[in-house]
């Protein structure tokens, strides 16, 4: 990785199954970003455990999505791909800077409220402390470019806070990271209910497209779409959020523009419709989904590359985590 670059971080949690949403804001901009940035791509099981797991599906997903991120291009030659467990100083970090957070801070996280909805019998300290963690992870690396959904803008902005507050108490300590905002495709809806954004953990499995499904399911959950009143096929959110939704996910799958989709579709009729932008989508993810299997058989390799990741990522995490020892005033051997 060449010292030159930005430093750019990003993480995403081994948990579920990942939409054809988390593709397409996270995961294929990571193949432009490598070439650009000297990039720590973290699996984010410390963050996963917020919410209770079972032990052997977070271990198979760990691999899975190392699986993935390789399988769709990332290059771990060219850049530190690690779990973010095999780096200790995440949880180090997190310690000394939870002293530099206010309680008022986290209580009026956004997340942190739906989640507390969401998992009423397990509002955890770490569900609270989530940000805190988030900040140590951008911060651990000096990054300078976080790529960030609109979702996440408010854990970026509390990392700069503390990374602010650090800085001004102690002397320049830490780089104050800018977000990286992905316009095209940002945000993909629920296909069951398109003013919501697409999860993993949706109530109705319909309304999400995994990386997983295979072309039967893929078809069937876009054939089961909604769309909108009217036959036109247009972009137009405010009116037509269905309909917009769908050709949001067409573009972006098959690099089209938008004024092409709707030239293509113009007299087309919505199950035509729907039924090209379901063959759109499994026609990409076949080839991804097959390699990911092939990767999957062979344990040793994918070890081998979370070994050199966090071997990379440690080198880097370490030097901040001694220079932030040492303001604070910690004695060092």
């Amino acid at each position: 990785m060449e010292e030159s670059k930005k430093v750019l971080y990003s993480a995403v949690q081994p948990t579920n199954n990942l939409t054809i949403g988390n593709y397409i804001g996270a995961i294929r901009n990571f193949l432009a970003l490598q070439n650009d940035y000297n990039c720590y791509f973290a699996i984010a099981n410390m963050h996963a455990i917020t919410v209770r797991q079972t032990p052997a599906e977070l271990r198979q997903r760990t691999l899975s999505l190392l699986a993935l991120y390789l399988a769709c291009g990332l290059n771990p030659e060219q850049t530190a791909i690690y779990v973010q467990s095999h780096v200790p100083a995440h949880a180090e970090l997190c310690w000394v800077l939870n002293t530099f957070t206010y309680v008022g801070e986290m209580e009026r996280m956004t997340q942190f409220k739906d989640k507390s909805l969401r998992h009423a019998e397990n509002i955890n300290m770490g569900l609270m402390d989530y940000p805190v963690l988030m900040a140590a992870d951008i911060l651990l690396y000096q990054t300078e470019v976080v790529p960030v959904g609109l979702d996440q803008r408010q854990h970026l902005e509390i990392a700069r806070d503390i990374a602010q507050r650090f800085n001004n108490i102690y002397s320049p300590t830490f780089k104050v990271p800018e977000g990286l905002y992905v316009k095209v495709g940002a945000k993909i809806n629920d296909l069951q209910d398109p003013s919501k954004k697409m999860s993993k953990s949706a109530e109705n499995p319909n309304g999400s497209v995994f990386l997983s499904d295979d072309k039967d399911t893929v078809i069937r959950k876009f054939k089961r779409a909604v769309t909108d009143s009217g036959s036109e096929i247009k972009f137009d959110p405010e009116n037509k959020a269905g309909v917009s939704n769908l050709l949001s996910i067409y573009t972006a799958f098959t690099g089209k523009t938008v004024e092409q989709a709707e030239r293509d579709f113009a007299g087309i009729g919505y199950g035509d419709f729907k039924l090209a932008v379901g063959e759109a989508v499994a026609d990409k993810l076949a080839p991804i989904q097959k390699e990911q299997a092939k990767l999957l058989t062979d344990k040793t390799y994918l070890d081998n590359v979370l070994r050199s990741g966090a071997e990379r990522a440690a080198k880097a995490a370490n030097k901040t985590l001694s220079k932030v020892y040492k303001k604070i005033g910690f004695y060092q051997l």
